[in-house]
């Protein structure tokens, strides 16, 4: 594995066995003044996505180990959002679905011209431009809320916790938060990191939700070459790849009593057993937790340990959902409006008393991440006026109440508009629109193949 350096930051991670074509790639890459990282097989490049995400991947299909289809699978199943183009030569069209199915951007059958190449990295690094992060950490959703001077409160209860944290962050002490989904914990996780002595080290993140037992324990702990059929190198796991820093173990409360066991060690000893290994690994690790459930109430139905709930709570803080925090609601919609109209290129008009009024009343049984959403769609359905009580309220009828009476053509042409428009702003690319709808792309495909034979078959003009 090696690294060209051209002072950036984040660069392009190329994953491809082939020694001629990986040179090729390096170099017509490097001279247009990418940073190249350069793998061999998927184990390396996921290494590599850990160590300093890039902000696009390039990996061939066909690699010894993990392939670039698996490779494709588990950095998205961990939420990296990076842009990630395949390459293979085997194509066919069962492939490329499978590979946009599972997250891929773009396509490429090779041989390919080297200028076909360049252009569409000169294409997704023009739509990548955007004031945030373009991936976000293991977990399938990105941060809700990382306003650049911390945690966004005006809550009186949260506020409080934030100045205990930040006496707290100044040790090593294991933190847990607990709150409902979407509260907003992996951001506070994310804060309290950022406050904390190991700012400039190392933050990594696993949903513990997201994997399977077998995966998560290496994912974890990592595992030594031969550890078991497929582990083909060494791999450090999280704990070891957080040395210094911040581990955050997401969603706790679905971790089996198994691996709870050997957690427990960890924390108690701080060092790790890698799979296969004869020998422990000592790391310094600041560990924060967050779960959605009530741990105590799982210790007491026996859905999880006493001794490993005793020793994550060594500081426990809850998050309040938002409903209960309704002076948090318009600071948050303000906010999002006015980075939604940035990334969107809206002049940004605000958010009218009455929609706001409205948004102040609504239950957020989503909390801040259904806000956030809510927001997203108003401002593409706002133009660029102000957000009114039709663009917040249609949202909320399209969505919560599917079967109410209501004008569903009107609602129907919105979205069909929505949508359009939305291609149009991305210039037909389906995967980045997708996710500026925050709908999945088979959604938008089936979506579009309506709107076509509506159309009576006739293309859309996109």
């Amino acid at each position: 594995m090696t690294v060209t350096e051209t002072g950036e930051s984040r660069g392009i991670l190329i994953i491809e066995d082939d020694e001629q074509l990986q040179s090729a790639l390096s170099k017509v890459l490097s001279q247009q003044g990418y940073p190249i990282t350069l793998a061999r097989d998927g184990y390396e490049a996921l290494e590599c996505v850990e160590r300093n995400p890039p902000w696009l991947v390039l990996t061939d299909l066909n690699l010894p180990g993990k392939g670039g289809m698996e490779f494709l699978r588990e950095v998205r199943a961990q939420g990296y959002d990076m842009p990630v183009v395949v390459m293979t030569a085997y194509g066919s069209v069962d492939t490329a679905v499978e590979a946009l199915k599972h997250g891929a951007t773009e396509f490429l059958q090779k041989p390919f011209p080297l200028d076909r190449l360049e252009h569409l990295v000169q294409q997704l690094k023009s739509e990548s431009a955007s004031p945030l992060d373009p991936w976000s950490p293991i977990g399938h959703e990105r941060p809700t809320l990382e306003p650049r001077e911390g945690f966004l409160t005006r809550d009186p209860k949260v506020l409080q916790t934030l100045k205990m944290l930040e006496l707290v962050a100044n040790s090593a002490a294991t933190i847990l938060i607990q709150g409902e989904s979407g509260t907003g914990k992996e951001v506070l996780a994310r804060h309290i990191h950022r406050i904390s002595p190991r700012a400039q080290q190392p933050f990594v993140a696993i949903n513990c939700a997201a994997l399977p037992d077998g995966l998560l324990e290496s994912e974890l702990f990592g595992y030594e070459k031969g550890a078991f059929t497929g582990a083909l190198a060494r791999r450090c796991g999280k704990f070891e790849l957080a040395h210094q820093g911040t581990l955050l173990l997401d969603e706790i409360g679905e971790m089996s009593l198994g691996l709870q066991a050997k957690l427990l060690r960890v924390l108690q000893e701080r060092e790790v057993d890698r799979l296969g290994s004869r020998h422990p690994v000592q790391v310094d690790v600041r560990v924060i937790a967050t779960t959605n459930r009530n741990l105590a109430h799982e210790v007491q139905s026996g859905r999880f340990r006493e001794d490993v709930f005793y020793r994550l709570s060594v500081m426990p803080f809850t998050l309040p959902p938002l409903r209960e925090r309704v002076e948090d609601i318009q600071l948050l919609a303000e906010e999002f409006t006015s980075r939604s109209s940035r990334r969107n290129r809206r002049a940004g008009g605000g958010i009218t008393d009455e929609a706001m009024q409205y948004l102040k009343s609504r239950p957020w049984r989503g909390n801040v991440r259904e806000l956030e959403n809510v927001i997203e769609r108003a401002v593409l359905l706002a133009g660029n006026g102000p957000l009114q009580l039709e663009h917040v309220r249609t949202e909320e009828r399209a969505l919560l109440q599917p079967n109410v009476e209501q004008p569903m053509g009107t609602i129907w042409e919105m979205e069909r508009d929505l949508i359009m428009r939305t291609l149009e702003r991305h210039d037909g690319n389906r995967t980045h629109a997708a996710r500026t709808l925050g709908i999945s792309i088979r959604t938008l495909r089936n979506k579009l193949r309506e709107y076509r034979q509506l159309n009576g078959g006739m293309p859309l003009g996109i």
